[in-house]
């Protein structure tokens, strides 16, 4: 008896414990923190609703949409990116759903944009992000702490030869091109982390 007590306890615990949903200020107030400062205040923001699905929490004006934090993930990541990277990364969305994960999806979009079903961005566009395992977004500065931000600028089937961009960084944080001659090649910029 003592021992079944103890386990419904736990299991109360843990679901008691689960990561709470910010409201929707906040999730834009964070979300946001990802964009170049000028852009901000007229991005579009995804965000959870209550029951954790995501969908739009402010419609903006501007080229930017940006994704606030899952609290359903460990640590802390938000992202802003251009409307032209909308198709791919919703396609990504769906697929997830569906159960898809990693190479399975990689290889769907790789298909879908060849065949010009999945429509991928004619231009170079960039995939702002703030993340870290310790991140998270503090009430009372409105600021997100203990993140850094990772750049990603998509340039579908680019590689080395079209850019004279290496395949890893040549120094800490310097550009690189990965996923070379596919639909999802981009040039990854990851400035060292910010002491703290």
């Amino acid at each position: 008896m003592k021992t079944r007590l103890v386990f419904t306890l736990a299991l109360f615990t843990c679901f008691s414990c689960e990561a709470q949903i910010p409201n929707q200020e906040e999730q834009i107030s964070a979300a946001i923190q990802a964009a170049p400062e000028e852009n901000r205040a007229e991005a579009t923001v995804l965000g959870f609703d209550e029951s954790r699905k995501l969908v739009v929490i402010r419609v903006g004006t501007n080229e930017l949409i940006c994704l606030a934090d899952d609290p359903s993930k460990e640590g802390f990541s938000v992202a802003c990116y251009h409307q032209d990277l909308e198709p791919f990364m919703a396609r990504g969305r769906e697929l997830r759903a569906e159960g898809k994960r990693g190479s399975e999806i990689f290889e769907i979009r790789e298909k879908e944009a060849k065949a010009g079903t999945l429509q991928m961005p004619k231009n170079p566009t960039t995939l702002h992000i703030l993340s870290g395992s310790e991140g998270r977004y503090d009430e009372e500065s409105g600021k997100v702490v203990d993140a850094n931000y990772r750049y990603v600028v998509y340039i579908p089937f680019a590689t080395p030869e079209s850019t004279g961009l290496p395949i890893r960084p040549i120094v800490p944080g310097g550009p690189w091109i990965m996923d070379p001659g596919t639909h999802k090649a981009h040039i990854m910029i990851t400035p060292p982390a910010q002491d703290k």
